[in-house]
């Protein structure tokens, strides 16, 4: 007989997550040890086996997690109609709300895709790339000559996601500047070089 899932199974599972992410982000995944993880959640090594067969696992879900969010964010914001301006600012908002809160996922993704295997490692590629595809054709829509210059779209991708990818490193949420406040002055800064006229033939 199958044996019952537990009500708060996926929150368990969720918080197992949440802070082996912490640990991850604190000392690198392979300076994270199963006991370690199980003692940041109150549980036993074969009560983190219960939810998850290997640390792997745990690094995987901490990965898809953040990256699917930001998959789910960039979806949001082109859902709507706007004009091309307005959806990039859109979505550079949804972003940094995603990034507040979720400095230690990203800073893993960053830091430790190299530790999943090989298949797994290609799916959270191929959710980057979604997110690449999306924030391309958002731009090309801000200026057409990116559609015609490959070298310019994927550098000019890179620099707008260069300008919010690393606020895990500086950015306060509660400084100066808010998440919000922030992610416009990225959406100033991405449309004025983009319209600035300044292009490579």
């Amino acid at each position: 007989m199958a044996r019952t899932q537990a009500p708060d199974y996926e929150s368990r599972r969720g918080q197992i997550v949440e802070l082996a992410a912490q640990l991850f982000a604190e000392r690198g995944f392979l300076g994270a040890s199963i006991s370690q993880i199980a003692d940041a959640c109150g549980m036993s090594k074969s009560a983190i086996y219960h939810y998850y067969p290997s640390k792997e696992d745990i690094l995987y879900d901490v990965m898809h997690s953040h990256v699917e969010m930001l998959n789910v964010a960039a979806r949001e914001a082109l859902s709507r109609p706007a004009k091309p301006d307005q959806r990039l600012r859109d979505m550079t908002q949804k972003f940094m709300a995603a990034y507040t809160g979720a400095a230690a996922r990203h800073k893993v993704l960053l830091n430790d895709l190299a530790h999943l295997p090989r298949a797994r490692r290609a799916k959270i590629v191929a959710l980057q790339r979604n997110l690449i595809v999306m924030v391309e054709g958002v731009l090309q829509d801000i200026s057409p000559t990116l559609k015609s210059n490959s070298a310019l779209r994927r550098a000019s991708v890179m620099i707008y996601f260069g300008m919010i990818n690393w606020t895990h490193i500086w950015f306060d949420p509660n400084g100066a500047l808010n998440a919000l406040e922030f992610a416009e002055l990225a959406a100033d800064i991405a449309l004025s070089g983009l319209k600035s006229g300044r292009r490579r033939n």
